[in-house]
């Protein structure tokens, strides 16, 4: 009898590409998921309260819980060229990010450790939902904001310029893939059934890659954007060689995030590891 499990995931492109098959029962699993969709600043605050057995979450909440989750091979958001982008009315001197006020998409989110570790940003920091960043920008509620998901093939056509790219900067400083979201379990599933649903996550890559217009009414009812031309962007930036199996590369990446944000925080590293 398979199991009947609640999945946390985001309504982004890239996890309904993912995730679609798994939650259609179009590739064999060893449970029966029931999916939480929300924003992944509400799954990362679920992850520390350990509500969820397999959620999507961001690497800026791993420090946090990772006594109690271990992170899954496959199903992460990690690559080459995806960062979030620091954007603003207008081009603004490098003198001004250290005390301006930005629009942050969650505290625990990645994009705000990232901000934290590049230390050019030490003013005040507005958290809100992800979609209401660069309206906070534009009404002058903030003075620059830090964009994600959609936002980033969508910032120029709002009349907002990009001042910074988080990814570029971590791939220049740490000559590394940015990881961005990676899925875990809890560690309390045994660990025969986790990795059983952490196959389940390839075959649902699998089947995504082989079919990429199976899944289209699926991300188009959860979309922020609705455009094709942006969700067919998202899903090719975000949904990468690393989503189907991180490898060592994604593991070494994810670990170097990790372990500098724990540093930073005083926190130390499990003595399970970080990895399921």
């Amino acid at each position: 009898m398979a199991e009947n499990m609640t999945l946390g995931l985001s309504p982004c492109p890239n996890d309904t590409y993912i995730f679609h098959a798994l939650l259609h029962r179009l590739v064999p699993s060893p449970a029966h998921f029931t999916p939480h969709m929300a924003d992944v600043e509400e799954l990362n605050a679920l992850a520390r309260q350990k509500k969820l057995p397999v959620t999507k979450l961001s690497l800026g909440v791993v420090p946090y819980i990772m006594d109690d989750y271990a992170i899954m091979a496959s199903g992460a958001a990690l690559g080459w060229g995806c960062g979030p982008l620091v954007v603003a009315r207008e081009d603004l001197p490098e003198e001004k990010w250290k005390t301006a006020r930005v629009a942050v998409p969650g505290l625990m989110t990645t994009a705000n450790l990232l901000l934290t570790l590049h230390g050019g940003f030490q003013g005040p920091r507005e958290e809100m939902l992800f979609s209401d960043v660069m309206d906070a920008v534009l009404d002058g509620e903030a003075d620059m904001g830090v964009i994600i998901h959609e936002g980033r093939f969508t910032y120029a056509e709002r009349g907002l310029v990009k001042l910074l790219d988080l990814g570029q900067w971590w791939e220049a400083t740490y000559h590394a893939p940015l990881p961005l979201g990676a899925i875990a379990v809890r560690r309390d599933v045994p660990v025969e059934l986790a990795r059983a649903i952490e196959a389940a996550i390839t075959a649902s890559v699998d089947y995504a890659n082989a079919n990429p217009r199976a899944s289209a009414d699926f991300i188009r009812e959860h979309a922020q954007e609705l455009a094709e031309s942006v969700t067919s962007a998202h899903i090719r930036t975000f949904v990468t060689e690393y989503s189907r199996d991180l490898g060592d590369t994604g593991r070494q990446a994810i670990a170097r995030l990790v372990e500098t944000a724990a540093r930073m925080q005083g926190l130390r590293l499990p003595e399970a590891g970080l990895f399921l």
